[in-house]
C-alpha cells in the first residue's frame, strides 16, 4: 500500500505527475483545509498561482454526516437526488441547511483570503488540489465551482482516491492520482503524519505563495540559491532546506520545536519574511524521523545544540555563507537549543529570536549568552510569558521581552504570527546585515 510521509511529501509527489502543466496558464486551488498544504507544494513546484476553493457540505437534517450536496462560491450547487428521495428531504429543510451552510461557507472565504482578491479563473486552466477523496461530493462540486467562475479547463490533482471514484468521477475534465490502493481504506489512512491543518496555516501557506508570485523564486545551487540539503553529523544526516538571495551577508538557522518539521508553515512563513529583508535562511531538522519517535531526544537540549552547532560549522565551510553573519531563530524547544548553542565557548553567533520559546531550557547557560536576544511570547500563553521573564533575568547581553497581545502559544490568531515574523525581521537586520556605511565601503562589521 503507497503510503505519504506527510501532505507536504503527498503534494511534491503530487506535482511530479503535473509537471506537464508547467508554464500553462494554470491556477492551483487548494480545498481547505487539508488540501490547501498539499496544492502549496503544487503551486510552488510549477511556479503558479495558488488560491483556495471553498465548498461545504450539505448534511441531512437528521444524519448532518451523510451529505445530500454540496454548495461552492458562486452560488454553485450539486445535490445527490438518491439521498435525497431516500431521506425524504424537503424543500424547506434543504433551504434551511443551505442557509446556514452558504453563512459558515462566506465567513470562512472572509476568514482565509484577508481581503485578498479571489483569482480570477477566466479562461484559465483549474487545478483543483486536496489530500485525497473517498466518494468524491466535495471535489465534484469544487469542480463545478471553477466552471462556474470561468475556468476553461478543470483538472483534479489527488494523491490517493479509490479507483472506482478516480475512474467516474464527473466534473473535471481530467484526474490526476498518484495512489488508488487496493483496498482503498479512509484517506487518513494511507497517509503518516495527517494532522488537522488549521485555518491559521491554511493563511499563512497563502501569504507565503502570494509572495513568491510577487517575488519570483530563485533556482539553482550557489549564491540565490532555493535548494534542500543534508548535512552530515557523525553517522546520520540532517535534512534542511536553504534559500539564499544573490550575495547573502547573514543566513538565520531555524530550530523548530517537538511536532514540528521543516517544512512547517508557520517557519516557513517567517523564513519568506526574513528573506525579504535580504536575509538567507536554513530550515533545519535537528533529528532523524527515527530519533524523533523517543521523546527523550525531543527534549535533549545538549544534543539539538550540538546539531545546531554542526549545521553552523557547515554554513561556514560553504563558499556562498563562509563569510556571512549567522543568527538562529528557535521555537518551543528548539529556543532553548539555540540558546544553549549561542552560549558555546567561542559561538559566532550574531543575534538570536525566540518566538513562544522555552528559553529556560537552556539553564545555567544563558548567563553566558552573548549574541543580542530577541523574546516573542503571546500574551496568552502565561505559563511560557512567565518562563520567558525569568529567562531573561538571567541573560547577561542586550536582550528584550516584546509580547503579542491576543497571541497563542503557536500563533495561531489572524495577524499574530505575521508580527512576530516582522519582529523577527527587524531584529535580525539590525545584527545581521551590513548598515549604509558598510555598504558603501565595502567594510564589514
Amino acid at each position: 500500500m503507497d503510503v505519504f510521509v506527510d501532505r507536504v511529501d503527498a503534494g511534491r509527489r503530487l506535482a511530479e505527475r503535473l509537471e506537464y502543466l508547467r508554464d500553462q496558464d494554470v491556477v492551483v486551488l487548494g480545498l481547505p483545509r487539508g488540501g490547501v498544504p498539499v496544492a502549496f507544494e503544487v503551486a510552488e513546484a510549477l511556479d503558479a498561482p495558488m488560491d483556495v476553493i471553498v465548498v461545504r457540505k450539505l448534511g441531512v437534517p437528521f444524519q448532518p454526516e451523510l451529505a445530500m450536496g454540496a454548495i461552492g462560491e458562486g452560488g454553485v450547487r450539486v445535490l445527490n437526488a438518491e439521498v435525497l428521495a431516500y431521506a425524504q428531504v424537503t424543500e424547506e429543510e434543504l433551504r434551511a441547511v443551505e442557509t446556514r451552510e452558504r453563512a459558515m461557507l462566506d465567513a470562512r472565504v472572509a476568514r482565509l483570503r484577508r481581503g485578498r482578491e479571489r483569482i480570477d479563473l477566466n479562461g484559465r486552466i483549474a487545478l483543483i488540489v486536496d489530500d485525497g477523496i473517498a466518494t468524491g461530493s466535495t471535489a465534484r462540486v469544487a469542480c463545478e465551482v471553477a466552471r462556474h467562475l470561468g475556468a476553461a479547463k478543470v483538472i483534479l490533482g489527488v494523491p490517493v482516491a479509490p479507483a472506482e471514484t478516480a475512474h467516474s468521477l464527473t466534473g473535471a475534465d481530467e484526474v490526476v492520482c498518484v495512489s488508488v490502493p487496493q483496498p482503498f481504506m479512509a484517506v487518513g489512512n494511507h497517509y503518516r503524519d495527517f494532522s488537522p491543518t488549521s485555518d491559521e496555516e491554511v493563511i499563512v501557506l497563502l501569504d507565503a505563495a502570494a509572495r513568491r508570485m510577487r517575488r519570483g523564486r530563485p533556482v539553482g545551487d550557489g549564491p540565490g540559491c532555493d535548494i534542500d540539503v543534508e548535512i552530515p553529523v557523525g553517522a546520520i544526516a540532517l535534512k534542511g532546506h536553504l534559500h539564499l538571495p544573490e550575495l547573502a551577508a547573514g543566513v538565520v538557522l531555524f530550530a523548530h520545536g517537538s511536532g514540528s518539521s521543516r517544512h512547517s508553515p508557520r517557519n516557513r512563513f517567517v523564513a519568506d519574511v526574513l528573506y525579504q529583508a535580504g536575509l538567507g535562511t536554513l530550515l533545519l531538522d535537528l533529528l532523524t524521523s527515527e530519533e524523533e519517535l523517543s521523546r527523550a531526544n525531543v527534549f535533549d537540549i545538549e544534543l539539538l545544540a550540538n546539531r545546531l552547532t554542526a549545521a553552523t560549522r557547515w554554513l561556514g565551510s560553504r563558499p556562498d555563507t563562509a563569510s556571512c553573519r549567522v543568527g538562529y531563530f528557535g521555537a518551543s524547544t528548539g529556543a532553548g537549543a539555540a540558546l544553549w548553542a549561542a552560549a558555546e565557548a567561542g559561538a559566532q553567533i550574531a543575534a538570536v529570536v525566540s518566538r513562544g520559546g522555552r528559553p529556560d531550557l537552556a539553564g545555567p547557560r544563558l548567563a553566558h549568552v552573548r549574541a543580542p536576544t530577541l523574546l516573542i511570547v503571546g500574551s496568552a500563553d502565561e505559563a511560557v510569558l512567565e518562563l520567558n521573564h525569568r529567562a531573561q533575568a538571567q541573560l547577561r547581553c542586550p536582550s528584550q521581552l516584546v509580547v503579542v497581545e491576543g497571541a497563542t502559544h503557536l500563533f495561531e490568531e489572524p495577524g499574530t504570527l505575521a508580527e512576530a515574523a516582522s519582529l523577527a525581521s527587524d531584529w535580525f537586520a539590525d545584527y545581521l546585515l551590513p548598515t549604509d556605511a558598510e555598504r558603501a565601503t565595502g567594510a564589514v562589521r
